[in-house]
């Protein structure tokens, strides 16, 4: 694991200034070590976190020639089957890291390296003979990579500070990205906070060349056909790739443990390890009881005889949020984010690996919203009488699904559902928007990029078409860069077993029937918790990994946002009507309106422009 960052120039040898300020942004993604490399016109700086080969794991690490380089960020868990493949094909390794595969894998398979690789990876290849950079990220995006390309030159890094610490990148503010931020709480790839810089999407190569970049896809999962399945198969096959990915995230020379939230995901991840070693766990919990779910991890961790640790998080989010906001380096709102950094900080103190159970809700359908699915339907059916069914919502006998769907009645339940996903509507941006920004943005639909992918997935209106949906958007998108950026800012490495793409293929061909049903989700994977969870574990409602941000700005953060929202230097950007700020501010605080969430927003939101655009 560690951080990367990089120059291609147009002409001449990259500046080693340049280069050293690169690697000191990333220092938290690789404290134990950290090198500046020039080759000719490309230039690289590298951190090191060390896990594996730690005496001879340094890097950039180069083939026999020492003509082509390479360095990753991430983990190669197939490291040793591909070694022993490329020896008997004639390579020659001199190092025992996973990542010198990369290398000699490029050299027999070129640009489809990326499809011998099973793990996290986001790495960069210098072919000193081509003059040729080739950046390339795993297939699920578990590893960040963003770059900025300008007159013939090219920048990269694992995060947006290594990119800006190169000076000659703009920090010119994308205000489109914003309009997409607002509706999702992340700017969708390859778009950023800044109109210079680009990420790279996960599963996709980008080919540097003759002072132009090329970029192509080289995976996408597919749903079908389906398997021919019972229950009893599905859940015996399940546990045997779930065990088997668990096993392989285990290959560590430092100490590695477990977050463990009590819910059915991360506490099944910790049974199967507790099958291979004694286990570390770490679970993070609340003072409001209605978000702490510390007595489950604690069952789990008893039942498992773990080394057991927990922390209570307490508000502080007005200290600690400037400081995440400068990690996450563009516009980012998941408030998970705040317990996702205690808790890896938490762990950090006792080990270097933590493994966690993302993935879960995603490939084995269990988030709640999937079961809205029929009520969307009904909406539609509903739609000649809009408001009548959008009364519907206000009804506090129907289930939440049910009340969020017939809101959105008067559309189609595609549209349902990306609404459902908003955290601004519509027609909410446009009545915060000053004229200025509501005609700059007045012809995006920000929901098109998730219909993209609704198109792509090529599935009937159903649950695995909002599985796929959200596995090609709101998992990459929200939940991995949450968890990379909470973990590497504490030098902490994240694996998810969940997320191994052999299993993830495997998942999306189970058939719907088995996978859920109108009550209740991730039945594969609650059958087979059924053998190795307390039953509290399983039986219980979801509650996510959320914090009570409603709380929070009704007290300690309700000054915060009105001091940072409605400042003369907020105002000046002239993005929002000063009035309708003020209006959600005290709408939330009188207990008018819930604005929780959109109020977390709309401050991360200024807090990115004090911290990583105004500094310029």
């Amino acid at each position: 694991m560690c951080g990367i960052a990089g120059v291609v120039e147009a002409e001449g040898p990259p500046s080693r200034d340049v280069l050293e300020r690169m690697g000191k942004a990333i220092t938290h993604r690789g404290p134990d070590d950290g090198r500046v490399d020039v080759f000719g016109r490309a230039g690289f700086s590298f951190r090191r976190l060390s896990i594996i080969d730690l005496a001879g794991g340094a890097q950039p690490i180069a083939n026999e020639t020492g003509r082509i380089h390479v360095m990753c960020n991430g983990e190669i868990y197939n490291y040793l089957d591909l070694r022993r493949e490329l020896e008997s094909l004639g390579h020659r390794f001199k190092t025992h890291s996973d990542v010198e595969t990369i290398v000699h894998g490029y050299e027999q398979w070129g640009d489809d390296i990326p499809r011998h690789l099973h793990g996290m990876f986001a790495f960069a290849i210098w072919d000193a003979d081509r003059q040729r950079l080739l950046l390339g990220r795993d297939r699920l995006g578990k590893k960040p990579l963003v770059y900025a390309e300008s007159q013939g030159r090219i920048t990269f890094g694992s995060e947006f500070s290594a990119v800006l610490a190169d000076r000659r990148v703009s920090r010119d503010v994308d205000r489109r990205a914003i309009h997409d931020y607002l509706t999702y709480q992340y700017v969708p790839a390859p778009g950023s906070g800044f109109k210079a810089i680009r990420k790279l999407p996960p599963a996709h190569v980008l080919a540097f060349e003759n002072g132009a970049a090329k970029i192509s896809r080289y995976w996408q999962p597919v749903c079908t056909p389906r398997l021919n399945l019972t229950m009893e198969d599905a859940v015996a096959e399940t546990e045997r790739r779930l065990k088997e990915a668990v096993r392989k995230r285990l290959m560590s020379e430092v100490p590695l443990g477990a977050f463990l939230s009590g819910g059915v995901d991360s506490s099944l991840i910790v049974a199967l390890m507790s099958e291979f070693t004694k286990v570390k766990t770490f679970s993070i919990g609340f003072e409001e009881s209605g978000f702490n779910e510390l007595p489950h991890a604690r069952a789990v961790a008893e039942r498992y005889a773990t080394d057991h640790r927990e922390f209570v998080v307490r508000s502080n989010a007005a200290e600690v949020l400037p400081k995440l906001v400068r990690h996450y380096g563009e516009p980012y709102a998941d408030s998970s984010a705040l317990p996702s950094y205690y808790l890896a900080k938490l762990t950090r103190e006792h080990v270097t690996v933590a493994l966690n159970g993302d993935g879960g809700d995603e490939f084995f359908a269990g988030y709640d919203r999937y079961r809205a699915l029929p009520y969307f339907k009904l909406a539609r059916l509903l739609m000649p009488f809009g408001p009548a069914a959008r009364a519907l919502a206000q009804w506090r006998a129907l289930p939440l699904r049910a009340r969020r769907a017939f809101a959105g009645a008067g559309h189609n339940p595609r549209q349902g559902y990306a609404r459902l996903m908003s955290y601004f509507s519509p027609e909410e941006k446009s009545a915060i928007y000053t004229g200025a920004m509501r005609a700059e943005v007045n012809d995006i639909d920000s929901y098109g990029w998730m219909y993209s992918f609704m198109d792509e997935s090529k599935e009937p209106l159903g649950v695995r078409l909002l599985q796929y949906s959200d596995a090609m958007t709101y998992l990459p998108g929200d939940i991995l860069t949450k968890v990379d950026i909470a973990t590497m800012a504490n030098s902490l490495e994240g694996r998810s077993p969940l997320l191994d793409h052999e299993l993830v293929e495997w998942a999306l061909r189970i058939p719907e029937s088995l996978s859920s049903d109108l009550s209740e989700g991730k039945l594969v994977l609650k059958t087979l918790a059924r053998r190795l969870l307390p039953a509290s574990v399983i039986d219980r409602p979801k509650m996510g990994f959320a914090i009570p941000v409603d709380t929070w700005f009704k007290g300690e953060l309700q000054t915060m946002a009105r001091d940072t929202l409605l400042s003369q230097r907020a105002r000046e950007r002239d993005l929002f009507q000063p009035a309708q700020v003020e209006r959600l501010i005290s709408d939330h605080a009188a207990g008018r309106e819930r604005h929780g969430y959109r109020l977390w927003a709309l401050l991360c939101l200024e807090l990115w422009f004090k911290e990583m655009v105004d500094p310029a």
